[in-house]
């Protein structure tokens, strides 16, 4: 029994020929019309919504391909089936190019239409379906990866949606762990460059020489191990976006380097001769205070002016409390899986939570709601779930050495930061360069600067 709710349209000046099959495809369930010519036919599909439409190919006044034109315009088209004699099936099939579903001969098997008529029901239901899920898709959240509930951050999210409009370069500014490789990804998704590739490198995670081959590609033999050509992330970018975390890091040599490909879109691999061309946006990030390095030089102020055409910056976490919360209950929910219900948060442990500053920001957040939905003792997450600078109240630098706001300098300040987060991963440095937001070579360096030893 076919489906009640498929709707046909017969258009067929022979009278015999259309009372058989419009007798012969009510039994098998479905809701014929029939039509005696091609403008009635038309007149009907203007007024009426039909799935599939057979229409005769030669008919008094306007012909079956006059109907396929007319019905091709509407904004719900059904599916066209052609019924043609054998002199005409060369019309029937350049009737298909226009847009009809198929064609099929007289006389016919009622039983191959219903098959046919099945069919192109099926295409058209399938064509529907997703055009409302694409409807659905360009009506959701245009953040799907950020979540929160800052005025602060909404207000961010409305300069990105701005600025995803544009081809300009992009700096984005804020602490580590803020989530600013989120805002490059909304960047990239939201521009016109969403269906080309977005690429993406950590500069401060790779000594010179291999974050050169990384950017710009090498050819076979240009150092030890070149066993062939690479291309680099320029060149997989093309057409689509790069983004380059810590750029701040960038050594002087690459910073030259940089700026001349973003300038004149070409480069050369290393140990090449040939230039290599690429169009790509890009979008860059640092957590560095990026005027201060341009005024001592450590950064070319030509590529600074270069890469920040347009500027975002991420407000840290402890200056939009309101997120907090959503945050903790999104990881412990993310944590928990699809099918598992997440622990709650008594609301002693909510008070911990916002009391905290979070000088790893969203990153130690995260990762702070990850340990404790594992390590914890029942259902609630309660105090003595969480690490115990937590429990406290107390921050990262209160915690030990001086505080955000004493005359120290930014040497003091970092380093009592990254000894007092060392201390609160156990001195685990993956962890810690983790919730620092830096590799864990930066982080070995600043523990060999700072001289900073790992307690008995």
């Amino acid at each position: 029994m076919a489906e009640a709710n498929i709707r046909v349209l017969l258009a067929e000046d022979e009278r015999n020929l259309s009372r058989i099959l419009e007798t012969q495809l009510r039994k098998r369930g479905f809701d014929v019309v029939v039509c005696p010519d091609g403008r009635a036919a038309i007149e009907r599909l203007k007024t009426e919504e039909f799935d599939v439409a057979l229409v005769d190919l030669v008919m008094p006044e306007v012909d079956g391909i006059g109907v396929l034109r007319e019905a091709m315009n509407l904004d719900e088209s059904p599916e066209v089936i052609i019924v043609t004699g054998n002199g005409t099936v060369e019309t029937a099939i350049a009737a298909m190019k226009l847009g009809a579903y198929d064609y099929v001969t007289k006389p016919c098997r009622v039983a191959e239409l219903e098959l046919l008529v099945r069919r192109a029901y099926e295409k058209r239901a399938l064509q529907q379906e997703n055009v409302r899920l694409q409807t659905r898709l360009s009506r959701r959240e245009e953040f799907p990866e950020i979540i929160t509930a800052s005025p602060q951050m909404k207000e961010v999210l409305e300069l990105v949606r701005k600025i995803s409009a544009t081809e300009s370069a992009v700096l984005i500014l804020g602490e580590s762990g803020t989530g600013k490789e989120l805002v490059a990804q909304a960047i990239h998704r939201l521009s016109s460059r969403a269906e080309g590739p977005l690429t993406d490198i950590n500069c401060a995670a790779l000594q010179e020489n291999l974050l050169e081959s990384e950017l710009f590609g090498h050819e076979r033999g240009s150092f030890t191990g070149a066993m062939s050509r690479k291309l680099g992330l320029f060149e997989l970018a093309d057409g689509g976006t790069l983004f380059m975390d810590e750029i701040g890091e960038l050594e002087p040599r690459l910073q030259s380097k940089l700026l001349r490909a973003l300038e004149m879109g070409e480069f050369f691999r290393v140990g090449g001769t040939q230039k290599v061309s690429a169009d790509i946006r890009l979008v860059a990030a640092t957590n560095c205070d990026i005027d201060a390095a341009v005024a001592d030089g450590q950064f070319r102020e030509d590529l600074y002016y270069r890469i920040n055409t347009l500027m975002v910056t991420i407000p840290p976490l402890r200056e939009r409390p309101e997120d907090i919360p959503v945050l903790a209950r999104h990881f412990l929910k993310a944590q928990s899986g699809p099918t598992q219900e997440p622990p709650t948060l008594s609301d002693s442990v909510m008070e911990a939570l916002t009391a905290y500053s979070w000088p790893g920001n969203v990153r130690e957040l995260r990762n702070v709601m990850e340990r404790v939905a594992i390590l914890r003792a029942g259902e609630e997450i309660r105090p003595e779930d969480l690490p115990t600078d937590l429990t406290r109240g107390r921050t990262a630098e209160q915690t030990n050495g001086p505080t955000i706001g004493q005359t120290v300098s930014l040497e003091e300040l970092e380093r009592a930061h990254i000894e007092a987060v060392l201390r609160l991963q156990n001195w685990h440095q993956g962890r810690t360069a983790e919730v620092l937001g830096i590799s864990p070579k930066t982080l070995y360096r600043k523990i060999r600067t700072y001289d900073l030893e790992r307690p008995e």
